[in-house]
């Protein structure tokens, strides 16, 4: 029974590195690309207020940071982007007190699709998510939180009708 329980899992192992290659023969890439001016968007919608007590600053989310309407970048702990669920294109409002404590809301969700891919690893051994021919990246804070693992199927959310290059990890459903 161990045997075959191994053998199982190198061919789990071999279907996955098949999915790679035909990926990268029809000229897919395993790194996801994204088509979103996250900074031009920021700039449209985004608001810098400045009060006496508190700085208040809205952006947009990127797949890793915000980008104010200024184009700076502003770092989103990890742990928050995956609870929240965060996607590309989400709205956020960062109220930066003035003992310098960074406060993230989430102001504007975008609208979400929910789809199930493979956790793959990608080129420089990042975990990314395969669904069908294209790739996302995900936020290993996400991965790790639902002790997943290269081969497990993970349900993800991204923003609907639009390309992007991260992904929200919803949940994970673990191979046998």
């Amino acid at each position: 029974m161990k045997n075959v329980d191994e053998l199982k899992q190198i061919l789990d192992n071999i279907e996955i590195q098949i999915q790679k290659c035909k990926i990268l023969l029809e000229g897919g890439s395993l790194n996801p690309v994204t088509k979103i001016n996250h900074a031009k968007k920021a700039k449209d919608i985004g608001e810098d207020i400045q009060a006496t007590e508190e700085r208040i600053i809205e952006g947009v989310f990127d797949g890793q940071k915000m980008i104010g309407p200024d184009g700076k970048q502003y770092s989103i702990p990890a742990n928050y982007v995956s609870k929240s669920k965060l996607v590309e294109g989400d709205i956020l409002k960062l109220t930066i007190d003035n003992s310098g404590n960074f406060v993230y809301k989430q102001i504007g969700p975008v609208e979400r699709e929910r789809l199930v891919g493979k956790i793959i690893s990608d080129e420089e051994g990042e975990y990314v998510v395969m669904v069908e021919d294209k790739t996302y990246k995900v936020i290993l804070a996400s991965v790790t939180y639902f002790k997943g693992n290269e081969g497990d199927e993970a349900v993800i959310l991204v923003p609907k009708g639009t390309e992007s290059q991260f992904a929200a990890v919803e949940n994970i459903i673990k191979k046998k």
